[in-house]
């Protein structure tokens, strides 16, 4: 059987290093950007539109912002859809509304085109290494097929279910990335205040209950100044977070936690961190806390 052809579309952060990745293994790939700039740093062959992608490609992936992205870019006068053939898979590796997903599964599924929602996990360090973590909904044998080239970039991949399930997922897991990053950040705000050595008290928070994600993987480096830079944005976080409260909204779950960590991201967009990387939610909270920031220029912390 011959190597699977791929394309991508949106080829911004994660799209980019995820179709980087399908470059470097040697694999067929070309990709689309209306940003010209963000199409060469990715390193692959550019489609010049839409249309000449999918007609030239088994397996279509997306990288986009959110559905208001996705929804003209997979059913618009010129979408994927337009130009799709029956056989083709689209993965959709976007943060997206279930509701939206599930739409778009039923008209590609008229066109008999596979349609997968493939959330994403573990950031642009995991993209880069290959690591990624995958949650896909939609059907098995679909992802059985494009399962060798989403194994260029991603090391874990969970079958979760029918549409829209691989999107419920991511939103649920970025909810809980959005709460402890938030609480992480405000936790060590206060240590900064308190006089507390900060490498000390992660060492303390990590050997205890308190231990996350944030707590393992970003404050080790952000108590240092290094801030991670190149991940998900505090827009984008945002972003991630009202979908999952319009989520949990439909299902009639209540959420006590959602609304102030939505506010936590918001407050520090406003204040100017919107289009830097989500874990500048902490210098946010600084500025409210009177200019703190846990890495000071001469070194300490």
């Amino acid at each position: 059987m011959s190597p699977l052809r791929t394309g991508m579309i949106g080829l911004g952060q994660m799209g980019g290093r995820m179709a980087a990745r399908v470059n470097e293994a040697g694999d067929s790939i070309v990709g689309f950007d209306r940003d010209a700039e963000r199409l060469a740093a990715s390193g692959v062959s550019a489609a010049g539109s839409v249309a000449e992608l999918v007609a030239n490609v088994d397996v279509v992936l997306l990288s986009l912002p959110d559905s208001s992205v996705i929804e003209p870019v997979m059913l618009g006068d010129d979408g994927v859809i337009k130009h799709a053939r029956p056989g083709q898979v689209v993965v959709d590796l976007s943060t997206a509304s279930p509701e939206s997903t599930r739409r778009i599964h039923a008209a590609l599924s008229e066109a008999r085109v596979e349609f997968l929602d493939a959330g994403i996990s573990g950031g642009a360090k995991a993209a880069d290494a290959g690591t990624l973590t995958l949650m896909v909904g939609g059907d098995a044998s679909a992802l059985d097929r494009v399962r060798p080239v989403l194994e260029r970039f991603a090391a874990k991949i969970f079958h979760m279910g029918d549409s829209g399930a691989g999107h419920i997922a991511k939103l649920l897991n970025n909810f809980l990335n959005g709460i402890s990053l938030a609480a992480t950040a405000e936790v060590m705000v206060a240590a900064k205040q308190s006089g507390l050595d900060l490498e000390t008290f992660l060492d303390v928070v990590n050997a205890s209950s308190g231990v996350n994600f944030a707590t393992l993987n970003r404050f080790p480096h952000i108590i240092k100044g290094d801030y991670l830079e190149g991940g998900l944005t505090g827009r984008l976080m945002a972003k991630d977070i009202r979908l999952y409260l319009e989520h949990v909204t439909r299902l009639g779950v209540p959420t006590f936690n959602g609304p102030a960590c939505l506010a936590a991201f918001e407050v520090a967009n406003a204040l100017g961190y919107e289009d830097q990387i989500s874990n500048r939610v902490v210098d946010g909270i600084g500025d409210l806390a009177g200019g703190v920031r846990l890495h000071d220029a001469g070194g300490s912390t």
